[in-house]
């Protein structure tokens, strides 16, 4: 029940920042708001758990980064793009995210492991993203729109690499952590506003409560949700959630917004999780045990094992939260990616 929760939440997203665009917000309004809003659930839960923000400046100094790639940017380009492209194909390209991260850690030579298996989940998830836009159609995807879908996911995969170098194990713990990147983040994109076109009407009651609920629910409260599932029942069980994600914004965007979703951009959308599958199995890394879930430690060692490094927990027993960008990555880096 947790799982289809999570992921209906998740996958929502981009059909609350098509129905905010829609009643009259602009991309950068739904983005600022959007920040703002995950950031006061985030603080109230960080608060609520005894979770204090993050004090030295080297941290906050690779918050701005962390902030910039993770949120203000793929937020933006997400609500850019959605001006012109249906929010089902928006989810689709969302999931493309791993296969960017892949393709990072094999340029910065990051990534071990690569085998013919993930060679050619590699190829075949491209191929995917290259059959939903169909350039060498009339009707293809191709545009300003679908770039900046795009580069989301590309920014996306920036900011995983980035907190895994930077961020996460640090000691900091996840709640505040992550609440106070939506900080930054809401200070980053507040400060584009001056440059943000005017617009001559109001915005709907529709497009507000549309960004009231991608802020409050699938921004904020995902992450709360997204983080329990993993400490519960370990990151497997939360993986689950992203391959789900491009389903539900598919479906929503059919059922509330009709949108036409053809068979190509179908046949994508699964060639492209097929892909995404085979680049997260046979990843060469030996595990000569299932690690325990971290509810199973006791409630003093729960936070600092949320904050421990992979190869620390892995050996020790303890269920990671985070390794490299999986398809469990938080809600704060991408109430929407996998």
């Amino acid at each position: 029940m947790r799982i289809a929760v999570l992921a209906l939440l998740w996958g929502s997203s981009f059909l609350w920042i098509k129905l905010a665009l829609e009643g009259g917000l602009a991309p950068l309004h739904v983005t600022v708001v959007r920040c703002a809003l995950g950031a006061a659930v985030l603080l109230v839960l960080a608060r609520a758990a005894r979770q204090r923000l993050p004090r030295g400046r080297r941290v906050w100094a690779h918050l701005v980064v962390a902030a910039l790639f993770c949120n203000a940017l793929p937020f933006l380009l997400f609500s850019i793009g959605e001006q012109t492209v249906d929010s089902g194909v928006a989810g689709v390209m969302n999931a493309t995210t791993p296969l960017w991260s892949l393709g990072l850690g094999l340029l910065l030579g990051t990534e071990r492991g690569f085998g013919p298996k993930r060679s050619a989940g590699l190829l075949l998830g491209f191929g995917g993203t290259l059959l939903i836009f169909a350039p060498w159609q009339e009707s293809g995807l191709v545009g300003w729109g679908a770039l900046a879908l795009l580069a989301a996911a590309v920014s996306y995969a920036v900011a995983f690499a980035y907190m895994a170098r930077h961020l996460i194990g640090r000691g900091t713990p996840p709640l505040a952590l992550s609440a106070a990147q939506l900080l930054m983040a809401t200070g980053l994109t507040t400060l584009g506003l001056p440059a943000s076109p005017h617009t001559e009407s109001a915005p709907t009651l529709t497009g507000v409560l549309a960004v009231v609920v991608l802020g409050v629910f699938g921004t904020g409260l995902t992450f709360h949700l997204n983080s329990r599932l993993i400490a519960d029942e370990g990151p497997t069980a939360a993986a689950t959630v992203g391959y789900l994600l491009p389903v539900v914004s598919v479906a929503l965007g059919a059922l509330v917004l009709g949108e036409e979703i053809g068979a190509r951009v179908v046949v994508g959308m699964a060639v492209v999780l097929v892909g995404v599958g085979l680049t997260r199995s046979g990843r060469g890394h030996p595990v000569p045990h299932l690690p325990r879930p971290v509810s199973h430690l006791p409630s003093s060692d729960r936070t600092a094992a949320l904050s421990t490094p992979l190869s620390a927990r892995t050996t020790s027993g303890v269920s990671s939260t985070r390794s490299q960008p999986t398809a469990a990555t938080p809600a704060t880096c991408q109430g929407d990616s996998m």
